[in-house]
Order: C-alpha cells, then structure tokens, then sequence
C-alpha cells in the first residue's frame, strides 16, 4: 500500500469490479477518457477483470485509489513501462464524482509519482489528456508535469504532458 495525504494506493481487488464497471459505463467518464463507452454485460466484464488481476503484465502496475478511511473511489496506473528507455505513461480516474476537485486525483498523482521514482529506476512519466479538459490540465500542472506537444488520435486532440526524475524529487521535497 502507498498513502498519500488524502489517498491510499492499493492493489486492485475483485471487490473493486462493480466500481470499476460503473465507472466504464459511464458516458461522461468515457468521454472524458476519450475511449468507448463499455457495453458488455456485467458479468462478461467480471470474468474479464478476474482473469487481468490474475495474470498481470510486467509493463502495466495498475493500482486503485481509496481514501485514507478505505473508499474506493478511482484506479490509477503505469503502464507502457520502458526500462531501456526508462519510461512510462500514467492514466488516473476518479469515478467517484463526489471526489472530484478537492484535490484528491492531485494527492494520487503526486503519490503514484513518488512512488515510481522511488521504486524504479526509470527517468520520465508522461500522459495525455484531451485538450479541452483544461482541468486535467492544470491538476497536473500542479503536480509538477509540464506540457510537451500535442497530438490527434482517432479524432481527438491531446495535450502531451511529462515530468522527469529530478522534477519528482524537487516536488518530494516542496510538497
């Protein structure tokens, strides 16, 4: 477990799945995710989600956000680990509306941050996040990741944002 000041990162749980699924059928989640909305049965998705905590990738540490009294309320994640390169993409969610800005994706993000720094040896995080959602933007902003171009996929604009070692470590120690 990893704790934060307002979260906690955990390993993802089968208890965790009915969140999981609400959240990926959830529209305004998938746009704001810009991936399809999730339209298999529940159970269809249980046994799916079974067998992806079962066989986990050495590329991918998926983890889930809960408060500090244990509410799961998001998923956070590394994946696309690249350890000749010494890199990695992060994606977070909260699912959880009733968690949305105050400050709790921030305290995962810093703390998912940390933890990557400190646990690994690689040099540079970066995501992408849609450029109209200008508060993603400055959440991450805020967390120390700075922008570094922009891209089209399948139709939708991103906004490329990273930060590197030293950036973490200078948060570490602000923060």
């Amino acid at each position: 477990m990893i704790i934060g000041g307002k979260v906690r990162l955990r390993e993802k749980r089968l208890a965790d799945a009915l969140n999981n699924y609400a959240w990926q059928t959830d529209p305004e989640l998938a746009r704001l995710d810009a991936a399809p909305q999730l339209t298999v049965t529940f159970p269809q998705y249980l046994s799916s989600y079974a067998s992806e905590l079962r066989y986990s990738l050495s590329t991918r540490r998926p983890f889930a956000i809960e408060t500090l009294d244990g509410k799961h309320i998001g998923n956070c994640v590394y994946y696309g680990i690249d350890g000749v390169r010494g890199r990695a993409e992060l994606g977070i969610v909260i699912g959880d509306r009733d968690y949305w800005d105050k400050g709790y994706g921030a305290d995962a993000v810093v703390t998912l941050v940390r933890h990557i720094f400190s646990q690994t040896k690689l040099e540079r995080i970066y995501l992408k996040t849609l450029d109209w959602n200008i508060r993603a933007q400055k959440c991450f902003q805020k967390c120390g990741f700075t922008v570094y171009g922009h891209m089209v996929r399948d139709g939708f604009d991103f906004v490329l944002m990273e930060i590197y070692r030293e950036q973490g470590e200078e948060r570490r120690t602000k923060v």
